[in-house]
C-alpha cells in the first residue's frame, strides 16, 4: 500500500495532495484548495510571486492606447532589462543559477511569477530569507521555496507549439522568452574558472545593486524596471544592439549585391 501511495504522489490519481501545486508550485484555488499543498522545507527552486509586471497585461493597457507606438523590440528590451536585473542580483548575492523562468500567464496564481533554480539548496534557502526583506519596483518581494525542479513537466506543451486554447489563463506555465543575445550573455560564458557569479559581480556594482531593488520592509518607492534612475548602462546596451543590427543589415545588403 505504501508503495502504491508513493507511486501516485503528486499525480492526478492522488486524492490527498494537489497535483498542480506539486508540478507547478501554484494552484488557482490557493489556500481554498481541497487537496494539500505540501510546501517544501528544502529545494533548489524559489518562486518570486507576481514580480514581473508586463505592460501589455496591466490594467492600464486594457485599451492598448499607450502602447500603440511601442515596438516589439522595445517590449522585448523592457523584459530583458527586468530579467537581467533579477538574474544578476540573485546570482551575485546568493549563488550560481541553473535556470530562471518568468510566467507570462494571466491567472492570479501565475501572473508574473519568477522561478529561480539555484545549483545548491542552501543558496535557495538564503535567497528566500533575504528577499522577503526586499522591495522591487516599489512593491515588497514575496519569496518562497518551490517544489518545481523539472520545468518540462510544469510547462504547457501546447503553448510551446502555438496550440494552447486556454490563452493566458492556462494552469500550466507559459514561459516568456528572453532574447538570444541575453541568454548567451547570462548562460553562455561560464567556464571552469566561473565561481559564484564572478564576472557578473562587478557589473552588479556598476548597476548600483539593480535599479529596481530596495532593502528593508520600510522601503519602497523605486523606479523598478518601469522608470527611475540607473538607466545609463541600459541605454548603452541598447545602442550596442542598434549598432549590431545596423552592421547586420549592412552585411545583408552587401551579400545581396554579390
Amino acid at each position: 500500500m505504501a508503495e502504491y501511495l508513493a507511486s501516485i504522489f503528486g499525480t492526478e490519481k492522488d486524492k490527498v495532495n494537489c497535483s498542480f501545486y506539486f508540478k507547478i508550485g501554484a494552484c488557482r484555488h490557493g489556500e481554498r484548495c481541497s487537496r494539500l499543498h505540501n510546501k517544501p522545507t528544502f529545494s533548489q527552486t524559489i518562486v518570486l510571486q507576481n514580480l514581473y509586471v508586463n505592460p501589455q497585461n496591466s490594467a492600464k493597457s486594457a485599451d492598448g492606447s499607450h502602447l500603440a507606438n511601442v515596438s516589439d523590440e522595445e517590449m522585448q528590451e523592457h523584459f530583458d532589462n527586468f530579467f537581467e536585473d533579477v538574474f544578476v542580483e540573485c546570482e551575485t548575492k546568493f549563488g550560481e543559477i541553473e535556470e530562471m523562468n518568468v510566467c507570462d500567464n494571466l491567472g492570479d496564481h501565475l501572473v508574473g511569477n519568477v522561478y529561480v533554480k539555484f545549483r545548491r539548496e542552501e543558496d535557495a534557502d538564503k535567497a528566500v530569507q533575504e528577499l522577503n526583506n526586499r522591495w522591487f519596483g516599489g512593491q515588497p518581494v514575496h519569496a518562497e521555496l518551490s517544489p518545481v525542479t523539472d520545468f518540462r513537466e510544469a510547462c504547457c506543451r501546447q503553448y510551446e507549439v502555438g496550440e494552447c486554447t486556454r490563452s493566458g489563463f492556462c494552469n500550466f506555465m507559459h514561459l516568456k522568452p528572453i532574447s538570444r543575445e541575453l541568454r548567451k550573455e547570462l548562460y553562455g560564458r561560464r567556464g571552469p574558472s566561473y565561481v559564484g557569479g564572478g564576472r557578473r559581480r562587478s557589473r552588479s556594482r556598476d548597476r548600483d545593486g539593480g535599479r529596481g531593488w530596495r532593502g528593508g520592509r520600510g522601503g519602497g518607492g523605486g523606479g523598478g524596471f518601469g522608470g527611475g534612475g540607473g538607466g545609463g548602462r541600459r541605454r548603452s546596451r541598447s545602442r550596442d544592439r542598434d549598432r549590431r543590427r545596423s552592421r547586420s543589415r549592412d552585411r545583408s545588403g552587401r551579400a545581396g549585391r554579390y
